[in-house]
């Protein structure tokens, strides 16, 4: 199994140490709300605000405390954050756990979860992958998968061993959670690539969530800690 993609042209995201992201390139940044059944069930996402770079580069806020956010205005410096970057460069098919049903697979990295929760409706997708023989499911299972905006699950053909990644232009998608009451994280889409502080790129993947609360244990990812600690932007 290989799980490999071209970098989205001329759009760079650049750790700053116990700094920002800076950001290069024509990008469009927006809010991206999770959308929820009457049961609070996630079911899709809605697009929202935009909001224009005004200068290139731009920095965007990774300690989850400036006074102008998605932007960076410097409060880093003052509260002394340390953005010091814990996560690994394993490429994403080494670490995952690999599941098997019938017609699919579904490939996990739990260290990578946003906690949006796609994945869980009509019996949890774990569940889902054995029954993907049934056309419904099948249909039903890759759409909950490729929602998950931080790519810890990835759906995959059995048959020929390729994901099945939905298409996404790059953007920078600001989430909100407002069934849960919180803020989330940066939504990456299309392949823009990631550098560490160290000057070493990540694995470019089509999606993929960056911590902007200041917490996550697994920087600069995602890993859930906005839900715990109670993140929330004000956007």
């Amino acid at each position: 199994m290989k799980k490999t993609m071209q970098p989205a042209a001329g759009i760079k995201v650049k750790v700053i140490l116990n700094g920002p992201y800076k950001v290069t390139g024509d990008v469009p940044l927006r809010l991206e709300t999770i959308g929820t059944t009457v049961h609070k069930e996630s079911e899709k996402w809605i697009p929202g605000k935009s909001f224009p770079a005004t200068e290139q580069p731009f920095y965007l806020c990774r300690c989850g405390h400036s006074k102008n956010k998605p932007f960076c205005d410097s409060t880093h410096k003052t509260i002394h954050f340390d953005g010091t970057e814990t996560a690994g460069h394993i490429p994403y098919v080494e670490a995952a756990d690999i599941m098997e049903g019938p017609d699919m697979l579904l490939t996990d990295v739990q260290g990578l979860c946003a906690f949006a929760r796609f994945c869980d409706p009509n019996g949890q997708v774990w569940n889902m992958v054995n029954d993907t023989d049934d056309p419904a499911v099948h249909a039903q299972f890759i759409k909950q998968v490729g929602a998950c905006p931080s790519g810890r699950l990835v759906a995959w053909d059995k048959a020929t061993k390729t994901p099945i990644e939905p298409e996404l232009k790059p953007a920078i998608g600001i989430i909100e959670d407002p069934s849960k009451g919180v803020s989330g994280p940066l939504w990456l889409q299309g392949g823009i690539e990631i550098t560490g502080a160290d000057g070493v790129p990540y694995e470019v993947r089509n999606r993929v969530t960056l911590c902007r609360c200041g917490a996550s244990a697994n920087k600069p990812f995602c890993d859930g800690s906005h839900a715990s600690i109670g993140f929330k932007d004000g956007l």
